[in-house]
């Protein structure tokens, strides 16, 4: 912790001393005066927000939960195919041709993150973002690769099996064939108006 000698000593604000608000970041998007396409992820939900700046305080224009995705036969888990489908969705809730800037606040840029699979499903819908494909592996958005893990723990190790897809298991979820799933799920979300 600095200590609070000579004049010059200022206080940060408190939102970046608890890391959750990087101004410097924030002030250059504002700087544009373009909508913000907001992503954030939890360790059970992905929460995709677009919002547009306000004196008084931003306001959200539209909003999706993951958990939106069980009315479409989805179980929803914070993976790669739940953040593209919920992308997709807010594309399709949120139909409108101005360009957004994409806002995942004080989350690491790294390749592969489901931050980017969630804003490529965003793009892919409709949404103008300017985003890298190469930022997210195609082959790991449809959850083939969790299928194929699912399916050899099932014949190497039973008990593994039943303990890693547990919620998958309890909620009639077929995990082993989640990509043929996938594609029906975003089928349905293509359909809505």
């Amino acid at each position: 912790m600095a200590k609070a000698t000579g004049p010059n000593f200022v206080v940060p604000f408190k939102r970046r001393r608890q890391n959750k608000t990087n101004y410097y970041k924030r002030f250059t998007m504002l700087k544009s005066h373009k909508n913000r396409l907001v992503i954030r992820s939890s360790n059970k939900n992905i929460i995709l927000q677009i919002i547009e700046f306000n004196n008084k305080g931003d306001k959200v224009l539209k909003s999706v939960f993951s958990k939106e995705l069980r009315k479409f036969g989805w179980y929803p888990k914070a993976n790669t195919p739940t953040a593209y489908l919920a992308g997709l969705l807010l594309a399709k809730k949120y139909p409108s041709k101005d360009e957004l800037i994409l806002d995942i606040g004080m989350a690491r840029p790294t390749k592969g993150r489901i931050l980017f699979a969630a804003a490529l499903g965003a793009k892919e819908g409709g949404l103008k973002l300017n985003i890298q494909d190469s930022l997210v592996e195609k082959e790991r958005i449809d959850g083939s690769h969790i299928s194929k893990y699912a399916k050899q723990l099932e014949e190497q190790n039973p008990e593994k099996f039943k303990r890693v897809f547990s919620d998958y298991l309890k909620n009639n979820f077929d995990v082993k064939n989640i990509s043929s799933i996938f594609y029906e799920v975003k089928k349905k979300i293509q359909q809505v108006s």
